[in-house]
């Protein structure tokens, strides 16, 4: 099992269970799915850069992602019905656990001039939406092999009902939040 679920359901349950004094364990909130969304907009036109950014979030997520395609044409930039333009992966279970706690130790220490992620990015129903302007902070990217600079949206689904209660949950699972 990952270390994180590990963390959760022996430290984190009880504390969330206390401060907000939930009478039954299935109120607690918790990580429902990560989604990890990366626009490859710029590689419409070509398919091996494509192919390289496919290949990438597959390595950083660790699972295959799905290539969106457009649903309807756009003359403005150039987008016709039918074309790729972002990929998308959707983490659950031990996988999302591993990825967080990658996330959290490894990859958001390296962001340059990082003071933590902004507290007000919360949508009003307890889900957290991270954006990362390049892909170089995961460990698995090679400097060297990478083609283009992408960043990435990182989706965190949670059951809580409200902003207060995702936000202490997502604290005490580690995430970095600024002060």
């Amino acid at each position: 099992m990952a270390r994180l679920r590990d963390r959760y359901k022996e430290e984190i349950m009880p504390v969330l269970m206390t401060e907000f004094s939930y009478k039954n364990i299935m109120q607690v909130p918790k990580l429902e799915k990560v989604v990890v969304n990366m626009r490859l907009g710029d590689c419409k036109d070509n398919p091996k850069l494509m192919e390289s950014a496919v290949a990438e979030l597959a390595q950083i997520t660790g699972q295959n992602p799905i290539v969106i395609k457009a649903k309807r044409s756009v003359s403005n930039f150039k987008l016709r019905e039918g074309m790729n333009i972002a990929a998308k992966v959707t983490l659950r279970s031990d996988k999302m656990y591993e990825f967080v706690d990658k996330l959290f130790n490894i990859a958001l220490p390296r962001v340059r001039d990082f003071r933590g992620v902004n507290n007000n990015a919360f949508d009003g129903r307890g889900n957290y939406t991270l954006g990362v302007k390049e892909q170089l902070i995961f460990p698995e990217i090679n400097y060297d092999k990478i083609e283009k600079l992408r960043g990435m949206d990182i989706v965190f689904v949670t059951t809580a009902k409200t902003d207060k209660e995702s936000f202490e949950l997502l604290k005490l699972l580690g995430m970095p939040f600024s002060k």
